[in-house]
């Protein structure tokens, strides 16, 4: 193993940066017991992979922790709400132990700004969109991972929500139908005039609801690279991250958000462009065998996914949408939004076309 494999931060964009000393002083008075006695001077850098929330390294000497804030300009009323993130994390972590550990939630927004919370950093490999540099694995490793992801997934659908105390972070019961009206709404609110308007595949949806659903914790963004695998062991996950979005749901609405992202070997070029982990490679899963593992190990039986897919990516289409909002309203200046609209109406077409195969 060389450090290279492993994950890494990068220099704080200037739009982004944080007030170091203002935050050395908090974490000095709330977080001591975890600092090393002769601290030296704070160090922090940006994990860029996200798309959302910001997420900074925090080093000391010997010691490394992880902060994570919400973004800056419009967003969603009941998104990147850092304490239910905090407090959610700090209840699934005992019978979920691949959750980071919670160690500061801080709602003082005179320290940097906003509302934020600190954790524990997991070093391993996070395989973003190519596996890093050196990693090379065979195709039975690259199923192994994709399999022991899985299983993850339907671990975390497994997760007792009364013991956990996770019962009440959520309404639960009516998931499916909140959503769709929700994801439609957010859509309308968050529209420029360079996106397709998404009147059909919005109707589609709610004509097609399925008419039951199970409720579980769901995790919403699962993918992988919001996984830590073990740099000795790759196909080992170690940590989960990402947990935002996390909330008592439908658990095949969980799965077709993930296969939103899974860009398979034969999928067209501007998909391929378009991936944001290495789903793609050598022994890796197709979306349907994907559908059949899950289904074939939880007991599903399950004709038809093809609400559970276009649902997932006109909400993948929504959340690209309400990112690039925020640089078409210059409320962020990261160049990496700037084709974002590009994004939206490809995933708006794929929408049509899968509806259009079920005639």
């Amino acid at each position: 193993m060389t450090n290279d494999l492993l994950d890494q931060a990068t220099k704080v964009r200037d739009e982004e940066a944080l007030p170091a000393a203002q935050l050395d002083q908090w974490l000095a008075e709330n977080l001591g017991d975890h600092l090393p006695e002769e601290r030296g001077e704070l160090q922090i850098t940006q994990y860029t992979g996200g798309a959302s929330n910001w997420t900074y390294r925090l080093d000391y000497n010997g010691v490394t922790l992880v902060l994570r804030r919400p973004p800056a300009g419009t967003k969603a009323k009941s998104a990147h709400d850092m304490g239910r993130e905090y407090r959610l994390q700090k209840k699934l972590r005992p019978q979920f132990p691949y959750v980071p550990r919670m160690l500061a939630h801080c709602t003082d927004d005179t320290v940097i700004g906003t509302e934020f919370y600190v954790m524990e950093h997991i070093s391993g490999v996070i395989p973003r969109r190519r596996f890093p540099k050196g990693l090379q694995l065979s195709a039975g490793q690259a199923q192994q991972l994709n399999i022991n992801a899985l299983d993850k997934l339907i671990q975390l659908h497994k997760v007792d929500l009364d013991t956990t105390g996770l019962r009440s972070i959520a309404k639960g019961a009516g998931y499916t139908d909140r959503q769709v009206s929700g994801w439609c709404g957010r859509y309308q609110k968050a529209k420029t005039w360079d996106v397709f308007g998404a009147g059909p595949v919005m109707r589609w949806l709610q004509e097609n609801k399925p008419l039951q659903e199970t409720i579980c914790l769901t995790h919403n963004d699962f993918r992988l690279d919001n996984l830590i695998l073990n740099p000795d062991e790759p196909t080992q996950i170690i940590g989960i991250l990402d947990w935002e979005l996390a909330t008592l749901g439908n658990p095949l609405m969980d799965l077709g958000n993930a296969l939103a992202y899974w860009i398979q070997a034969d999928d067209d070029r501007i998909a391929r462009a378009t991936k944001r982990q290495p789903s793609d490679y050598p022994g890796m899963l197709s979306r349907q065998q994907i559908i059949d593992y899950y289904c074939q190990h939880t007991d599903t039986s399950m004709d038809d996914f093809v609400f559970y897919e276009v649902f997932g990516m006109f909400r993948l289409a929504v959340i690209a949408q309400q990112i690039y909002y925020r640089y078409h309203h210059k409320q962020t200046n990261n160049k990496a939004f700037k084709n974002f609209w590009f994004l939206v109406n490809y995933l708006l077409w794929r929408c049509r076309r899968r509806i259009a195969q079920t005639k």
